[in-house]
């Protein structure tokens, strides 16, 4: 059974170990999609920290639906933002570019630039990055490569969709938060559109190995094999000397 309180408040024992060793008296930077995620990272942030050591950061490529919901959770939780757009960046760069990017470099370029930001903002307000990504997200790749599957710190890398969304109603988020439909915000696309499947079914197969359908569980295991490097340090020559 997942406890839910438990493990809230391991992970905010976790967050304050974290910036004691790693930059005592630092903020947290965390970019703000309007997603469970980023909500509930922030949220654990906010209370092992405080509010006033934690800032979002929202990030709309142009126009964003659904950055409504993004400002919804920093007023909820009453932390110093900023919202920065990423467009000219994002046209600048392929107007620059001297040929045509594949599909899949423009997908994941918006991703490279916000982190980009980020850090761009953590190097100015003494701060350290958090990561945004949970377990079930990981397992099958649903990440950009050093896009939002990098920080300086992760709180909820091994903790499941469902579980998050335990996390975030006892954190007190608002339930516009904690079951908002994930979209990837790169395509437009639900996750589960995108991935072929339900977060519920990929959590239960994690955790308990259990999935009805056939071609669900060869979909989810071709796509953990296949994006495992994402999750390695990258690989590196040493010389024996």
């Amino acid at each position: 059974m997942f406890d839910v309180q438990k493990v809230k408040n391991e992970c905010v024992e976790w967050i304050r170990d974290f910036f004691e060793e790693n930059g005592k008296g630092c903020n947290a930077i965390v970019g703000i999609s309007g997603g469970k995620d980023s909500s509930i990272v922030a949220a654990l942030c906010a209370e092992a920290l405080g509010k006033d050591r934690v800032i979002g950061v929202l990030m709309p490529n142009g126009e964003q639906a659904d950055i409504d919901m993004a400002k919804l959770l920093v007023e909820h939780l009453g932390i110093k933002h900023y919202v920065i757009n990423i467009k000219d960046a994002v046209d600048g760069l392929k107007k620059n570019i001297p040929f045509e990017l594949s599909n899949q470099s423009v997908v994941n370029l918006p991703s490279r630039i916000r982190m980009s930001t980020l850090y761009a903002v953590a190097q100015s307000h003494n701060g350290r990055v958090a990561n945004t990504c949970n377990l079930s997200e990981d397992w099958v790749g649903y990440s950009t490569r050093y896009g939002d599957s990098v920080g300086d710190f992760s709180p909820c890398s091994y903790l499941t969709v469902q579980e998050m969304k335990q996390i975030g109603r006892i954190l007190g988020l608002p339930e516009a938060l904690v079951e908002k439909v994930p979209i990837d915000g790169l395509s437009g696309k639900t996750d589960e559109d995108n991935l072929g499947f339900t977060y519920a079914e990929l959590d239960r197969y994690i955790r308990e190995g259990v999935i009805d359908d056939a071609e669900k569980k060869a979909r989810i295991d071709h796509l953990h094999e296949i994006n495992l490097f994402k999750l390695k340090l990258m690989p590196a020559f040493k010389p024996d000397i």
